[in-house]
């Protein structure tokens, strides 16, 4: 089995390096590789790659995920979150390829509390959820064999994400305000990365399970308490920080300028996924302090 993978340094492509190399033929591309094309600004290019490649599977790990970037550059973001997709899943229909494409929680409003279905209505706030929704319809569109993984408030060891930001922030300021009026579930690449490994091997052997599906770690947690929660831990490893976590001051969204709206509820509901594929996905914590672990134990 020969896999195609976009976006390999990615946080979840950096994971599924190592999840995909397992099952099966991997090969990996980047926006700046030069031998195969892995640029979704060179349409040409991409649908040459995957002629030349013919792989079994092509997964897609490659985003525009600047949120509020995405505000001024609607063409670039549009162009990598639904063109780029759009053409990948035509020619996977030709050549008979699965593809695997990962999405968001920003392609519903974000209102009321209850965890979002996959068949519940989406209306995306800003830019960016527009465009991965938009990626979303082409793919379902084009009658290739999918597995779509919608997921939020994604972290790894790797790239820029909310834990590594809070404690930068922590060991340079005295004092935090973080929002407290957005909850979601943290949810960790490696734990995507191995779920979509275990995903395409069941559906190679029963390919109806195409589809859409939710994936996020249990449990639910606001930004605010997730700050907390992370400096908590640093003190039980005796990381030398300027803001402790009694010196986190809860805000409102409104409070804090951000130049794209963000949802204030990012909870998935992921009982399909876990009854489609039979299997328990961890609570939050577990894979926070997981890579919490990781990241301090480095640091001492």
């Amino acid at each position: 089995m020969k896999i195609l993978l976009f976006g390999k340094k990615g946080q979840i492509g950096w994971e599924l390096q190592r999840s995909l190399s397992l099952i099966g033929e991997l090969v990996t591309l980047d926006f700046d590789d030069e031998e195969l094309c892995g640029d979704f600004t060179r349409p040409k290019e991409i649908i040459k790659t995957i002629n030349s490649v013919y792989p079994d599977i092509i997964v897609n790990a490659a985003a525009y995920t600047a949120v509020d970037k995405a505000e001024s550059e609607p063409i670039l973001a549009e162009t990598i979150n639904a063109t780029a997709p759009k053409i990948i899943a035509t020619e996977a229909q030709k050549i008979g390829a699965w593809l695997i494409h990962y999405s968001t929680d920003y392609v519903f409003n974000g209102n009321g509390t209850k965890p979002w279905k996959e068949t519940d209505p989406t209306i995306p706030i800003n830019v960016y959820g527009a465009t991965k929704l938009a990626g979303e319809k082409s793919i379902i569109n084009s009658g290739c064999k999918y597995l779509i993984f919608r997921t939020s408030w994604v972290y790894s060891t790797r790239g820029e994400n909310f834990i590594k930001n809070i404690i930068h922030l922590a060991k340079n300021k005295d004092n935090l305000s973080i929002i407290n009026d957005q909850i979601g579930a943290p949810t960790g690449a490696e734990l995507l990365a191995d779920v979509t490994a275990y995903s395409i091997c069941t559906a190679i052997r029963k390919p109806k399970v195409s589809g859409l599906y939710h994936i996020a770690a249990k449990g639910e947690i606001s930004w605010y308490d997730y700050a907390k929660f992370i400096l908590d831990q640093a003190r039980q490893f005796k990381i030398k920080l300027k803001a402790q976590a009694e010196n986190i001051q809860p805000v409102a969204s409104r409070s804090f300028f951000q130049i794209a709206p963000r949802p204030e509820n990012s909870r998935l509901n992921t009982k399909k996924i876990e009854h489609i594929f039979d299997f328990t996905l961890p609570l939050w914590q577990t894979g926070v302090t997981r890579i919490l672990t990781e990241i301090f134990e480095k640091k001492l």
